[in-house]
């Protein structure tokens, strides 16, 4: 056995050092992070400016239990502050940096951050949404005005904090209220590096993911929790994560080929772009190094799951769940000898299928998905009523429908009744409704999602316009261009189609089975 095979082996067993900052004692040449410029942060750099960020958060009074709002792109600065906030019982919250001014000042008012970490691409809306946060609370990469430059937040002490106690993150949903929700799962007691350590690591075993030194690509913005889940976890079993700032499938195969990328996260209509590329850039890419890439945030179509099993090999895994609880993983053998499945409860979960009146119901039956963690249910912060209505017990719902089969195996069977996913984002028509209803044109309206090959989903608004509007297409693209003034881009309808009367249930509520039923009956989805 050579010297390096020695090492190899070394790093994927046992004795390997796990958690971020044992690693970064172990090995602080290591690269911990580069970025999309290809500058790179060792682990011995990025643990040194996350330890004096978390001592000047200190000094502000902000510790353990407290909130702190990051809206950073894919930068080694995300990770110096996720990571100070892990090592200091801190809890952070990224914040969507396509939201408009007024979203991320509910995020930040609802959260109740104390300090705001911007930066200064989002200059614009960082400034506008942290008006009522003091000044000495508000630091920015970059300029801002009415920021503090950055190096003010690592110009603390370099110790390791007191006390050291695992912090954790606090991902923001859009709810069906419209209004963005925080999702706070219970924090585990204990050292951050056994905390961080063991999930990730069971967490990597899972999908395939090299515990150990290897490079991870991160392809989606890491305000995600699927990005964010990913990238974290690596880090956390040694590996060095390449960042990407925009995604595009020719850069995704150059940098695949130019580090050795072995594990990603993608959502499937990545999958759909990589697979539009022609014939031949397909076939002159080296994707040989991939071990793992695993995928959520959006039904993914056998036919596209296939394809990339062809052209990539074994090495694409499944995850169904939500920024609410985890749930099941499908490994590339599971999924090949059961196609369609989301797969088996990963460890420590326990998912069952309820009927209405909520018994429990046996194999092959489709009933409402429930998921039961080891690590407890996840609360709406400060929101008990919408935590009700999420929750049985210890048990949690995303609003799915499926079946077990014999082997128990989850089956998606129907989507949220309206909720859209495109292109791995969750977009509430309820949002999306009410910022239209603002429109001096509308008179009532009904947003759907309907198919989209390459997004999986695309937002339609179908209106009632009011008396003595003319439903022409002046009329449409107006209703569109005022929306984006109101709400994020990604939320607002692509197309406007105009209808006399909405179709309504007898109780008033608008039949959205019916506006979407022209649209996906040919389709292998729910309507």
């Amino acid at each position: 056995m050579t010297a390096g095979e020695r090492t190899a082996r070394a790093l994927e067993g046992p004795a390997a050092p796990l958690g971020f900052w044992n690693i970064a004692a172990a090995d602080p040449e290591r690269s911990a992070v580069i970025d999309p410029d290809g500058t790179a942060t060792t682990f011995g750099a990025l643990l040194e400016r996350s330890r004096r960020l978390a001592d000047t958060l200190r000094s502000l009074g902000i510790g353990p239990g407290d909130h702190v709002a990051v809206m950073l792109p894919n930068r080694g600065s995300f990770f110096e502050v996720l990571l100070g906030a892990f090592e200091s019982g801190v809890i952070a919250v990224p914040v969507n940096s396509h939201l408009a001014a007024g979203e991320v000042a509910h995020v930040l008012a609802d959260s109740d951050a104390k300090a705001f970490i911007a930066h200064e691409a989002f200059a614009g809306v960082a400034r506008l949404a942290a008006r009522d946060l003091p000044g000495a609370y508000r630091f920015a990469v970059g300029g801002i005005d009415g920021f503090r430059p950055y190096p003010e937040l690592l110009a603390g002490n370099a110790a390791v904090p007191r006390p050291r106690v695992a912090g954790t993150t606090m991902m923001y949903t859009s709810g069906t209220t419209g209004k963005p929700k925080g999702v706070q799962r219970q924090r585990v007691a204990g050292d951050p590096d056994e905390v961080y350590g063991r999930v990730a690591e069971i967490t990597c075993r899972g999908f395939g993911v090299p515990v150990g030194a290897h490079r991870h690509l991160v392809c989606g913005p890491l305000y995600h929790a699927g990005p964010f889940v990913g990238a974290f976890n690596s880090l956390h079993v040694g590996a060095t994560i390449v960042l990407m700032d925009k995604w595009t499938p020719e850069q995704c195969l150059a940098l695949i080929e130019e580090h050795r990328i072995e594990s990603t996260y993608m959502v499937p209509t990545m999958f759909y772009r990589l697979l539009s590329l022609p014939d031949a850039v397909r076939a002159a890419a080296d994707v040989s190094s991939v071990k793992s890439v695993f995928h959520t945030g959006a039904p993914c179509p056998v036919t596209v799951k296939q394809r990339m099993l062809d052209w990539w090999g074994p090495v694409v895994y499944e995850t169904y769940g939500g920024t609410e609880s985890s749930g099941t993983i499908a490994t590339p053998k599971r999924w090949l000898e059961k196609p369609g499945t989301v797969g088996k409860p990963i460890h420590g979960v326990a998912v069952r299928i309820l009927d209405a009146s909520g018994r429990e119901l046996p194999p092959g039956e489709v009933g409402e998905i429930w998921m039961e963690s080891a690590a407890g249910p996840s609360e709406y912060y400060k929101d008990p009523v919408k935590t009700a209505q999420m929750r049985r017990g210890r048990m949690v719902t995303l609003g799915d429908v499926g079946y077990l089969d014999e082997d128990g195996y989850l089956f998606l069977r129907d989507r949220r009744i309206d909720l859209i996913i495109s292109g791995g984002a969750n977009i509430y028509p309820a949002e999306v409704e009410a910022a239209l209803l603002e429109d001096p044109l509308i008179a009532d309206v009904a947003v759907i999602g309907i198919p989209d090959e390459e997004w999986g989903e695309q937002v339609k608004a179908i209106v009632e316009l009011k008396p003595g509007v003319s439903p022409d297409p002046s009329a449409a693209s107006g209703i569109i261009g005022r929306c984006r003034m109101r709400i994020a881009h990604y939320k607002c309808p692509r197309t406007v189609d105009f209808v006399e009367h909405l179709p309504r249930l007898p109780n008033g509520k608008v039949e959205k089975r019916r506006l979407r039923e022209p649209y996906w009956a040919a389709r292998d989805s729910a309507i």
